[in-house]
């Protein structure tokens, strides 16, 4: 039977509510403050409920909360106060030091028996909830352990470091070819089709945590077969027209082959997430041979690329407070961002008329 202390300085109070409950719970009983905390501790473990009584002498019930919070106790027990009517200040503050209910005199078994059994039904759920949280954060921690582990293993092989050097070489391509199309746009058009390139190379952390996550074997060779991503490009637009014809011109070049293209400007995540999203299979010539190498590029505008960074802070920061209010107005400017594009293409196209 789970055991409940009830704490009341009325010997009368005390016995009507172990009358009430002796046939589903085991009751301990303290006439004051000082009796409570001694039962307290000795018994805190195994008590599933405190029946405590506000007004009484020497020691009263908010003492007795105080020394609870103070012993961390109130995170593990649920606190019903023993009371006549009180006024809603006194209820308030009750609740705001962490009571979980009250049992007002005089007592009504059945509101007394169905108050106490949900205060230790919630109590008891938010225990095992702590208890699976432990659990998958030591398992969390195992796996980042071996994450770690199996990086350095990374870092240490040569083939490995081959790999990467060739993934920066593929980058570099990129990088050199992009450069080439602005020069050309530059000279020819007289304006440039891209603002700025930013480029990035997987972690061995990263890469690591991604094939266990997929349930790949840990080779260099499961590397190169089963991840797209490792080398990437993204390349920052000022107009959505500029990332099309940039895209069309790119993967026109005979010696690059599209691998995958996902378009998240036409057809956005549901988050309001743009982008246009290219796998491209690029050649590096090295002193011995020509290879392929697998890189993303990403084509965004100067708003998307700005919307996107914010997106990436609230998804992997923790304890974000409204955060659900956060993602709402994120959609909102998505979707405010999209006709802002359009409309400054727009401009800039009637701007361009007028030239002619």
């Amino acid at each position: 039977m789970q055991k409940i202390l009830v704490v009341d300085d009325s010997k009368l109070n005390r016995e009507l509510l172990c009358e009430l409950l002796k046939d589903e719970y085991e009751i301990e009983m303290a006439g004051d403050g000082n009796q409570a905390l001694q039962k307290l501790e000795e018994y805190w473990q195994e008590i599933h409920a405190l029946l405590l009584d506000l007004i009484m002498p020497g020691m009263n019930g908010f003492a007795v909360i105080k020394r609870m919070k103070e012993n961390e106790w109130m995170r593990d027990i649920p606190v019903l106060i023993i009371s006549s009517e009180f006024g809603v200040e006194v209820e308030n503050q009750c609740f705001e030091l962490g009571v979980s209910d009250f049992i007002h005199r005089p007592f009504d078994q059945s509101i007394v028996k169905n108050r106490i059994r949900n205060a230790v039904e919630l109590f008891l759920c938010k225990r095992q909830l702590e208890k699976k949280v432990k659990e998958q954060e030591a398992t969390l921690e195992k796996q980042y352990q071996i994450i770690q582990r199996q990086a350095e293993k990374l870092r240490e092989a040569k083939p490995f470091n081959t790999l990467m050097t060739e993934y920066r070489s593929a980058i570099m391509e990129v990088e050199t070819r992009l450069n080439v199309l602005n020069a050309e746009f530059s000279q020819e058009y007289n304006r440039n089709p891209f603002e700025s390139i930013k480029s990035r190379l997987k972690s061995p952390e990263s890469i690591s945590e991604k094939l266990e996550r997929k349930g790949y074997p840990f080779t260099v060779e499961s590397i190169r077969e089963h991840l797209t991503d490792v080398a990437g490009v993204r390349v920052i637009c000022s107009f959505p027209d500029d990332i099309y014809r940039l895209a069309e011109l790119f993967t026109e070049q005979g010696d690059i082959h599209l691998v995958r293209r996902k378009d998240y400007i036409r057809y956005p995540k549901s988050n309001g997430y743009r982008s246009l999203h290219l796998i491209l299979s690029v050649p590096i010539f090295l002193s011995r041979e020509v290879k392929y190498m697998n890189v993303e590029v990403q084509f965004r505008t100067i708003a998307m690329d700005f919307w996107a960074s914010l997106e990436h802070k609230l998804k992997y920061k923790k304890d974000v407070d409204n955060a659900d209010e956060i993602v709402g107005q994120l959609k909102a400017c998505a979707d405010s961002i999209e006709q802002l594009d359009y409309q400054m293409q727009e401009i800039r196209d009637k701007i361009d008329l007028s030239r002619v």
